[in-house]
């Protein structure tokens, strides 16, 4: 009889907690720029692992086994493919295999388990004999620092980076807490001339809070405030479900998930900024795509990328035929829907999306290029399905939820019974800001900023105002929310 236990995950210091914004934030920033710049990097990996220990300090033990292992690995691999040829070639392979299997081993260790022996036991299930339910919690963020620390080690193999010889300096790019615990998947070679010389001035300092605010009201004013419905409504047994009710919970998931995993990135890429790193955007509006291979390229990019440099182009990539090419997007797909979660549901998704990149690489993706209305309609219903099995709990009810959107359903509550003021609204600010909208108004008034005419600059400094005013107003109603809601949860932590 198995049975393995892990420390279950406690509270969480996460960015929208009044924790973090008026305790831990200011006073690391504070620290941070009273302290000689020497001593930064070194502050940085205190803080990020007081942050990450936040009541649930056993985690810590795992980030730090990643972090000592893979500033080894890359210290010997980079020694070995400098000495002498032959020998070299194989010492440094055999590193860097074993690199891989450690950093992808720990990962399936903390995240599969538990997958693994449930569907063995499925399989074995008629022998009367089982190997028990394991209860192994990943540590938060796993898989976000593992897909690091592989990027790292590939890329010194490659020599594309140089190995780093300071474990303080790789501790910290390893540990930093803004993309410790949901990203985004930043490469070390995307950030090499920052890990140690690096400034912040006033203009990137003040675009940083600003972002930090959007972020942050992405997350709690839109995808908490949706995010309520539609954990309800997917919660209902499947027999109650009628054709609005299923329709208006894969809307609400379709704008939760993207408002709450875009705004943690804004946060992220905010908090970046204020310490003096330039982090990569990872998301341009996914929901305006023609296509699922344009979707892609918006949504979740540093993952995109990711499957892109170190997996597809390694499998061959597009290079060896239609027919390899299907297989590997199949593959890249399987492993990103496994990436998300152990759950037969996330696989499907993953295969869900891979099945129609592949068709797009046919007559069919001409077709849907051909026409731009159609294809954003298309790439909305493909991904709003694909979103149905991301958020239930099994296949057998992601397919029955589906038959309820295709009024096959049989219950009859009404979608209304869930419709109140604020739900509305957060919809309406939901489809409005999964467009562009506010960016080409933004570069209108940069425009107008840069006129020499009296009136421009009035509306361009009055604009300036307002913009200033709306930030604020996004952060005072934001701390109000937080304050008043118990409610915040963060989806892609369990990733």
């Amino acid at each position: 009889m198995l049975s393995l236990v892990w420390f279950p995950p406690g509270g969480d210091m996460v960015f929208d907690s009044i924790t973090f914004i008026f305790f831990f934030l200011p006073i690391v920033l504070s620290l941070y720029f009273l302290i000689p710049k020497r001593y930064r990097n070194t502050f940085l990996i205190g803080a990020s692992l007081i942050f990450y220990a936040w009541e649930r300090v056993m985690y810590v033990i795992v980030l730090l086994l990643y972090i000592i292992s893979n500033y080894y690995f890359g210290v010997l691999i980079e020694k070995y493919k400098f000495s002498a040829p032959e020998t070299a070639s194989r010492k440094a392979k055999t590193t860097f295999v074993v690199s891989l299997a450690f950093n992808l081993g720990i990962l399936i260790i903390f995240k599969y388990f538990n997958f693994i022996v449930a569907n063995i036991n499925s399989l074995i299930e008629f022998t009367g004999y089982a190997f028990g339910n394991p209860k192994i919690h990943p540590p938060i963020g796993i898989s976000f620092f593992a897909f690091m620390a592989v990027s790292y080690v590939v890329d010194v193999y490659r020599r594309d980076v140089k190995a780093q010889k300071s474990l303080v300096t790789f501790s910290m790019y390893e540990s930093l807490f803004p993309k410790l615990l949901a990203g985004p998947i930043v490469r070390y070679r995307d950030i090499e001339l920052h890990v140690n010389e690096r400034s912040v001035t006033l203009d990137m300092f003040s675009a940083g809070v600003q972002r930090f605010i959007l972020g942050l009201g992405k997350k709690v004013l839109i995808a908490n405030s949706v995010a309520i419905v539609a954990d309800q409504i997917f919660s209902m047994p499947v027999a109650q479900l009628s054709f609005s009710l299923s329709w208006l919970g894969a809307i609400c998931y379709t704008i939760q998930i993207y408002f709450d995993f875009s705004g943690y990135s804004d946060m992220a890429i905010g908090l970046g900024k204020m310490l003096g790193f330039d982090f990569m955007e990872n998301f341009n509006y996914p929901y305006i795509s023609k296509s699922i291979r344009e979707f892609w390229r918006r949504w979740h990019i540093s993952l995109s990328a990711w499957l892109r440099d170190y997996l597809y182009i390694p499998l061959g990539g597009n290079r060896k035929g239609p027919e390899r090419t299907f297989i590997n997007l199949l593959i890249v797909f399987f492993l990103c829907g496994l990436w998300h979660g152990a759950n037969w549901t996330f696989v499907i998704w993953g295969l869900w999306h891979g099945l129609f990149l592949a068709m797009e690489r046919t007559r069919f993706g001409k077709t849907i290029d051909s026409n731009k209305s159609m294809g954003v309609i298309y790439t909305l219903m493909v991904v709003l399905i694909g979103w149905v099995f991301f958020r239930s709990d099994t296949l057998t009810y992601a397919i029955s939820y589906l038959c309820a959107m295709m009024g096959l359903g049989e219950g009859v509550h009404s979608a209304s019974m869930f419709l109140d003021l604020k739900t509305i609204l957060a919809i309406l600010l939901g489809v409005v800001g999964s467009t562009p909208i506010t960016e080409k108004i933004k570069a209108h008034l940069h425009r107008a900023e840069a006129s020499r005419t009296l009136f421009s600059r009035t509306f361009a400094r009055s604009s300036a105002i307002l913009s200033l005013a709306y930030v604020y107003s996004v952060f005072a109603l934001s701390v109000i929310f937080i304050s008043i809601s118990t409610y915040k949860p963060f989806i892609y932590f369990q990733f």
